[in-house]
């Protein structure tokens, strides 16, 4: 398959909004299954997992390709709850363009807006599906109004509903100005352009002025043709429409309802038409891992091999590795550089992946989203390269967990099978750490939330017959300071034998909350060499692991070198790198030790008639009411709380409001206890 023939595309959106369900009629009215499955009977194809049908959410990406009108569409299908935004994170970045889908009623939801940020990070240029028309209570046009006020896009409406609820009949195509109805006895398969019926004609001609425009001002040929009212052809408009795409200007807007089959196959029209190829990208830019030099990497699949592992998963013991190659070719039997970690990995097989299900092929190309058996050592973000073109990418980012549990095996001989299945937990979910504690000897695993442990503990019963007991989710706390001190550190010791002697004057300051930990050179002193900066610097690093008052690592506090003494052959990189540790923690503990907890956003959309309710329950768990917006007969409360107030949220909003109130919450930042 041609490059320019191949797209790379991820369906992303809050949770509830619909993903699952449009991948699955995209699967359907591509050929790829014979039945759609549908979320709510725990039957969709890409969400394969126990746990995701259960819950009838999607909990791991889940990768297919499917073939259409000549092309070949790799689709992610992505998490839309905030524990699991690591799968969208490292997803979007192997991506080439997205789909972000809407849900007509809830608007651009908490969820939403997070991924499409990440999106616009990582520069991916996206396609929007206003889905769930037929729901009661749907309103195009508040979604297109919230995607310009949150989401700061231009909305480019290529399609208008008709009619919207029980009254939605289909779309309405403002580039062919024709109407498009689908068949039910077909289940949508079958689908015709018809005229645009008379009720809807003098709203479609408005929209489609108000597209010329936007195209007019962004292309002096429409422009030209728009003033001397000529006719716009369809090639011309799409030309422009797709150019303000792949330039991250304009977003098409298409709509539907996956649900009741309508909509689908333009969305996937829109898909090729407007989302880029490998060969719309620029070049990838990497560094040479042994010189640091820029290197470029062109999607050429003739070109030396590049490509980024960006997903790990263990399917019965095994270790199966998720690879974006950009360039050259990866065939069974290869041997391959892993840039980042300088070792060779040797690929056993190559596969096609579909959902869970896989199909061995013998080469995968530049442009391929592919699985590879036989890596070991291989984790996510690392490069994989040929041996002649060492290329080191930009690793992906993790995030670190804000919450702990306690997990033991119900069986005492169980202990070592259990540290083993956790550490290849660990290997699949770069934010699911665990650690033995060394005073207790009790195991403590550490996630982005509730869900995320829970759900790691069903997989120990399910995937390696572990039972555990569990103990009750334990923040995870951050130290700081409160005042500026200088503090001055001796050290002068006989270590094996030799006598070492550091003197280094160190100043600690509180830094604004988010901004990190700094150190910062402000000596002076000629004596301070290269080699002892960096020993210093070293000694600090180390000193921020662990805090002074519980032991939990600094945050926010900025360090500045301010002196040192050096005494002739007793001076050396190790004992400058001691000093520094004692003096930052000496100083942290003059500078009155503060504990930060981590601090929640939360929305929660509720009933007019029992905000009173939810407010006081609020205020109840030290949150605060940062803005209360109207969402039609629901009201959209934002507050921010701490995490630990959050525990068991779901089940007291589940009573407050008979069940008819819904939340969701991400991490925001550290504040003080």
């Amino acid at each position: 398959m041609k490059l320019n023939k191949i797209r790379n595309i991820g369906i992303i959106a809050h949770i509830d909004a619909g993903k699952t369900t449009v991948t699955e009629r995209i699967l359907y009215y591509t050929g790829k299954v014979h039945k759609m499955g549908e979320v709510h009977d725990g039957e969709a194809t890409m969400d394969w997992m126990e746990e995701e049908k259960e819950r009838g959410i999607t909990i791991t990406s889940a990768v297919t390709t499917v073939f259409w009108r000549n092309h070949t569409i790799n689709i992610i299908d992505t998490p839309g709850h905030v524990d699991f935004t690591i799968e969208v994170e490292r997803c979007l970045r192997v991506l080439d363009g997205a789909v972000g889908v809407f849900c007509a009623v809830g608007g651009v939801e908490p969820q939403s807006e997070t991924v499409w940020h990440q999106a616009d990070r990582y520069r991916v240029p996206k396609i929007a599906f206003v889905n769930k028309m037929d729901r009661a209570g749907s309103d195009f046009n508040r979604v297109i109004e919230m995607m310009k006020k949150r989401l700061g896009s231009n909305p480019l409406i290529l399609q208008l509903p008709m009619g919207s609820g029980s009254d939605f009949r289909g779309v309405i195509d403002l580039v062919e100005m024709k109407a498009i109805v689908w068949d039910e006895e077909s289940l949508g398969t079958e689908y015709s352009y018809v005229e645009i019926p008379e009720e809807f004609k003098e709203e479609a001609q408005s929209h489609r002025n108000n597209l010329l425009e936007a195209l007019a001002e962004a292309d002096e040929a429409i422009m030209e043709k728009y003033l001397e009212e000529e006719e716009i052809g369809k090639k011309e408009i799409q030309e422009v429409v797709r150019a303000l795409t792949l330039n991250l200007k304009g977003v098409p807007v298409l709509c539907g309802a996956a649900l009741r089959n309508k909509g689908i196959q333009p969305l996937i029209d829109a898909i090729i038409q407007y989302l880029p190829s490998p060969l719309d990208l620029p070049p990838l830019i990497g560094d040479d891992p042994d010189t640091g030099v820029p290197k470029k990497v062109f999607h050429d699949p003739e070109g030396p091999l590049c490509s980024l592992a960006f997903k790990v998963m263990m399917d019965q013991g095994r270790k199966v590795t998720y690879v974006r190659i950009y360039s050259g070719k990866i065939r069974e039997g290869d041997t391959v550089f892993n840039s980042g970690k300088r070792l060779q990995e040797k690929v056993s097989r190559v596969l096609r992946m579909h959902a869970n299900k896989r199909e061995r092929i013998d080469e995968a190309r530049a442009g391929d989203i592919v699985a590879v058996m036989g890596f070991r050592e291989t984790s996510t973000g690392d490069t994989l390269c040929g041996e002649g073109f060492r290329v080191l990418l930009e690793p992906i980012a993790g995030k670190d967990p804000v919450i702990d549990m306690a997990i033991e095996p119900k069986k005492v001989g169980d202990f070592d099978r259990l540290l083993d299945a956790l550490q290849k937990l660990a290997q699949e979910d770069p934010t699911f750490r665990f650690r033995q504690d060394k005073e207790t000897g009790q195991i403590i695993i550490s996630g982005m939330g509730e869900l995320h442990l829970e759900i790691k503990a069903e997989r120990l019963l399910r995937e390696y017959g572990l039972e555990t007991n569990k103990g009750r989710p334990q923040v995870v706390y951050r130290e700081s300071i409160s005042q500026a001190i200088i503090h001055e550190e001796i050290f002068d010791k006989e270590l094996a034998g030799q006598r070492h002697y550091a003197k280094v004057v160190l100043e600690v300051i509180p830094n604004e909350r988010g901004k990190g930990n700094e150190f910062l050179d402000r000596c002076v002193n000629p004596l301070l060499s290269k080699e002892i900066l960096e020993a210093i610097s070293q000694g600090v690093e180390e000193g921020f692991k662990v805090g002074v008052l519980m032991g939990y690592p600094m945050l926010d506090v900025r360090v500045h070198l301010k002196d040192i003494d050096i005494k002739e052959n007793f001076s050396n990189e190790l004992a400058f790198r001691i000093a520094a540790s004692m003096a930052l923690k000496n100083a942290c503990l003059k500078a009155t030790p503060i504990l930060l907890e981590p601090i929640v956003k939360v929305d929660i959309i509720v009933p007019e008639e029992f905000i009173g309710e939810v407010i006081g329950d609020i205020n109840s768990r030290k949150g605060r009411i940062e803005e209360i917006t109207s969402q039609g007969p629901a009201q959209l409360l934002k507050v921010t709380v701490p995490l630990k107030q959050m525990f068991g949220y779901s089940t007291a909003l589940r009573s407050l409001t008979q069940g008819r109130a819904t939340f969701s919450m991400q991490f925001s930042h550290y504040d003080q206890v």
